[in-house]
């Protein structure tokens, strides 16, 4: 198994270091500044975005995970790779995996609101709390809560998504339940 990740480790990993030198919420500014404002060129610009993110989480649990004793005593019983990966390796390295998409995917709905906001997300009149809140700009003096809901609504909504994966993290992860 290691030597499968030795050989993926240099190209794929220097093109995700590349993709995380720039802060997330400029590349995908970027990306969708030139593909044009639309839905799909938002999913596609905050992909690129995220994706080698989480890939560097799953990596690194992965590597941690391949030294640990009892894949090591797998390998002595000649288990075979599959079920190493399958049996061992994947249930645990799922945990830091559910946390960060939980996180990812909160970081992604804000990003997704500052891109419709900034006039590069989805077009109007297509409801986006980025789009509601930028034409409630011009009657934030007269109509505040024109824009004050949708950011409570999204501030809701990204807490929730951090509950939900510490929730999930709690409940999945095997070394949690062996200590309770």
């Amino acid at each position: 198994i290691s030597g499968y990740f030795r050989r993926l480790d240099n190209p794929l990993m220097r093109v995700n270091d590349a993709l995380m030198a720039f802060p997330a919420i400029l590349l995908a500014i970027a990306v969708t500044a030139v593909l044009g404002a639309s839905t799909l060129n938002v999913i596609l610009a905050l992909s690129i975005v995220y994706i080698p993110r989480t890939a560097r989480i799953v990596r690194a649990s992965v590597i941690v995970l391949r030294e640990m004793e009892y894949v090591q005593a797998a390998i002595a019983a000649g288990a075979g790779h599959t079920r190493i990966l399958w049996r061992h390796i994947l249930p645990n390295a799922m945990a830091p995996l559910i946390v960060q998409l939980s996180f990812l995917f909160a970081y992604a709905v804000l990003a997704e609101a500052t891109l419709s906001f900034l006039g590069l997300g989805a077009v109007p009149p297509t409801p986006t709390w980025g789009n509601i809140m930028a034409e409630g700009r011009q009657y934030m003096v007269d109509a505040p809560w024109i824009i004050t809901i949708p950011g409570v609504a999204l501030m809701i909504t990204v807490m929730g998504l951090n509950l939900l994966g510490d929730g999930l993290r709690d409940v999945l992860d095997p070394r949690l339940r062996i200590q309770q």
